[in-house]
């Protein structure tokens, strides 16, 4: 579609600025919706590119310019609400909803479904045009641009008179949280995230993963230690070698390891851009490995490091790629003297001693268990380890697991944690899982945490290189092939029953 360029006024600062028209439309086939989505994005970054290439190449490109965000509106005047056993798809009531779209290229399947579902529950037009939010100029770069090095000091001041660029007031997550209020006259969103909020956390997830957000599958394990790492490379690298024999592993076709470098599939030819990866110089710090699917159904893994900051900062981003389910996968200390090393520790609840989403989701907000997963992963557990009923209980206790902030919680006097966690009917201790668990109950994406006991400190059994080494040598292997395990059982769900309705609020908005 050609675009011309049109002058509005700028009430910030009152000089003109170049900026695409809008051009609303409405749609009734969810198919077209995205199709003109993609259009008005596209002309959107083409115009912030080209005006960009020609100030790096020192042109003088006039007044500043400005392009804006796609946005999909609904409206509805009836009360009357789809089918109450559904957990997305339609608005809580009466009224105009409205989000702000970005990256149709990586979010294309995402959005026709969500399209689909709010003309199918609600039988009204969908209203597609360019919303008032600007593209900040970082958000319109290729994967692989960078022009620092090309300007000098004195041109890269001059970017913030001609480019927006990020503004953090448009990012909060007011939404998720359950804080956001619509002013009188505007619309109640559609979506948790706003595109600007989405655009942000693409660009954290390269500097934390070292990867591409195209490569993130919508099933994720995290972990704590770096040998399940090393085994999932293994597999993967292993999955790739082999030819299709029939069996569900077949739909595996790559395997991007940081720096975006990617191995194909015996058989299956390189494709553009797999020349591009290249192995960092150093891991970034909480690398990610993805065991690839054309359906994006395939199994990301990420080691988020030790402690809560990590696991926060993680699932704040991958959440905006709307996941089907997340699970941590990690080591724990045994607080019960009928535990054994290598126990493994499935949780139904979380004591929150983390404190890092204690501004976001406050204390008393309870965080459930979610059946689907639970069941995945005690059904897991029985496959790979051929044990069941009764014997299962040998080696795996499902209870509650706490989650604390300091490394060294044993040190502390007066022996007052170990009082809590007794008092919590607390199995378990570790420093991510409950960060892990509540930022899913926060932005709505299913949770579950399967630990393996590797020290009891409260029974003298702490950590000894050799035991250590040993431990991890034999337990290591087996609780990633049952994480693994429990995807795939996720993977078999009807997608209406994994995003359960617990994880939605009274008003909550229409996209899954």
């Amino acid at each position: 579609m050609a675009v011309s360029l049109w002058l509005t006024v700028d009430r910030r600062s009152d000089q003109e600025i170049q900026t695409v028209p809008n051009s609303p439309a409405t749609f009734t086939d969810p198919e077209r919706a995205a199709e003109h989505v993609e259009t008005l994005y596209a002309d959107s970054i083409r115009q912030l590119r080209d005006a960009l290439r020609r100030f790096v190449a020192g042109e003088d490109i006039g007044p500043h310019v400005r392009a804006c965000y796609p946005y999909v509106r609904v409206h509805t005047d009836t009360v009357a609400r789809a089918d109450s056993r559904l957990a997305y798809g339609f608005v809580a009531g009466p009224g105009t909803y409205e989000t702000t779209l970005t990256r149709p290229d990586l979010f294309a399947d995402y959005y026709r479904e969500q399209f689909r579902l709010l003309l199918r529950n609600h039988g009204v037009a969908l209203e597609v045009g360019l919303s008032q939010q600007p593209i900040p100029i970082h958000f319109s770069f290729a994967e692989h641009d960078h022009i620092e090095g090309s300007l000098t000091a004195d041109r890269r001041m001059r970017m913030r008179d001609l480019f927006d660029l990020p503004d953090l007031g448009a990012m909060d997550d007011g939404i998720a949280n359950g804080t956001h209020e619509t002013a009188p006259g505007e619309p109640h969103p559609l979506a948790l995230f706003t595109a600007p909020r989405v655009d942000y956390s693409l660009h954290r997830l390269r500097h934390y993963t070292g990867t591409a957000p195209e490569h993130f599958q919508n099933f994720v394990l995290f972990t704590n230690y770096q040998f399940y790492i090393d085994e999932f490379i293994k597999l993967g690298h292993q999955l790739m070698a082999s030819p299709a024999n029939g069996g569900e592993n077949d739909a595996y076709c790559a395997f991007v390891e940081p720096g975006n470098v990617v191995t194909r599939r015996l058989g299956h030819g390189a494709e553009p851009g797999d020349a591009l990866g290249a192995p960092p110089p150093r891991l970034p710090q909480m690398p990610a490995y993805h065991l690839v699917r054309k359906d994006r159904a395939g199994i990301t893994m990420v080691n988020i490091g030790v402690g809560p900051a990590n696991a926060k900062t993680i699932t704040d981003h991958i959440a905006v790629l709307r996941p089907h389910a997340w699970i941590m996968l990690g080591h724990c200390a045994g607080l019960r003297n009928t535990q054994s090393l290598g126990d493994y520790v499935l949780a139904h609840g979380y004591v929150r001693e983390d404190h890092v989403l204690d501004e976001d989701l406050p204390l008393w907000v309870p965080i459930p268990p979610l059946a689907e997963v639970q069941l995945a992963l005690e059904g897991a557990v029985e496959d790979v380890t051929r044990l069941e009923g009764y014997e299962l209980k040998r080696i795996m206790r499902t209870g509650t697991v706490a989650s604390t902030d300091n490394r060294n919680w044993e040190l502390l006097p007066q022996r007052t944690p170990e009082r809590r966690f007794s008092q919590s009917r607390a199995i378990a201790l570790d420093m991510e899982s409950a960060t892990i668990a509540a930022n899913g109950f926060r932005f709505r994406v299913p949770y579950g945490t399967l630990l393996c006991v590797s020290d009891k400190p409260l029974h003298g059994e702490i950590k000894l290189p050799g035991m250590a080494n040993h431990f991890y040598r034999e337990r290591v292997e087996q609780h990633l092939r049952i994480g693994i395990r429990a995807i795939e059982r996720l993977r078999q769900q009807d997608l209406d029953h994994l995003h359960s309705r617990k994880l939605r609020s009274f008003a909550e908005v229409a996209f899954q």
